[in-house]
């Protein structure tokens, strides 16, 4: 079983990133399970949503404190929550940035981990260019496709098909596509 957790605030679409994740392993032929953790937040406060892909049935119904990767929508959030709790020493860590990892203050941190298992990509700036809006989690989609080998590009992008019409789901692919070409080069 492969475990992704989400950190973002709300309005970022860290929820509709994990249903994303689990739409594209449904497409490849995987059990997959996505839920939220949040309470009454509002808008911009800390979530956190939970992914989980296998070959098999999965049962486990409780949230991710082991994860194999972390995908984190807002850096802000990495002084101020625990984002990397529990992640396994060869995990994966995917970080909406464009601050190298010695600006964002983790650069010793992520130096424990393979460097194909640790990247960041701008995903908000994609989101703009590509689809107008600072929503980052379609994008990072893309990148983690690129780094974990979880997931093919095109059924991330189907599965961004299946959930939104036309010209929205295209834009958000281009925004996906850029950042996983983004994310192999790295």
């Amino acid at each position: 079983m492969f475990q992704v957790r989400i950190h973002g605030r709300g309005g970022q679409g860290v929820v509709t990133a994990a249903e994303l994740l689990s739409i594209a392993a449904f497409i490849e032929g995987k059990h997959a399970q996505a839920f939220p953790s949040f309470g009454s937040e509002r808008m911009g406060a800390p979530v956190v949503s939970f992914c989980r892909l296998d070959d098999k049935e999965i049962r486990m119904r409780e949230p991710i404190d082991d994860p194999d990767a972390v995908i984190i929508q807002d850096p802000t959030l990495l002084h101020s929550v625990d984002v990397f709790q529990g992640l396994q020493e060869d995990g994966f860590i995917l970080i909406n940035s464009t601050r190298s990892f010695d600006e964002l203050g983790i650069a010793d941190f992520v130096a424990k981990f393979p460097a194909h298992h640790v990247c960041d990509v701008g995903a908000t700036e994609l989101a703009m260019k590509h689809v107008k809006r600072p929503v980052p989690n379609a994008a990072l989609l893309g990148g983690f496709a690129a780094i974990s080998g979880q997931l093919h590009m095109t059924s991330v992008a189907d599965a961004i098909r299946e959930k939104f019409p036309g010209p929205v789901a295209e834009a958000n692919i281009a925004a996906a596509q850029e950042a996983y070409d983004i994310a192999q080069a790295a």
